[in-house]
């Protein structure tokens, strides 16, 4: 049996990402501003906040055009090493 491969994506495409982090109040613009590095047409339409039901953390999803998996990973990278960010999805 050959080992099935999971879907390629195809770029250019609207890719969602979900942010998580301790909240903070300059944690979206944060994270908004990391994000327009690596894709500048996002605007604020792209992007929502939902807090955790005590308000310790901070979720922000992020919808932007990916242009590749180059820009993906780096993205991912740079939000990772903030040490800011607990998770991206």
């Amino acid at each position: 049996m050959a080992e099935q491969q999971p879907p390629r994506i195809e770029f250019p495409c609207d890719y969602t990402i979900r942010v998580i982090g301790n909240a903070a109040p300059d944690f979206r613009a944060f994270v908004v501003s990391v994000a327009e590095r690596h894709a500048p047409e996002l605007t604020a339409a792209d992007v929502a906040v939902r807090d955790s039901s005590k308000g310790r953390y901070a979720s922000i999803q992020l919808t932007i055009v990916a242009t590749g998996e180059s820009q993906l990973k780096a993205l991912f990278e740079e939000l990772k090493a903030s040490g800011r960010v607990h998770m991206v999805l």
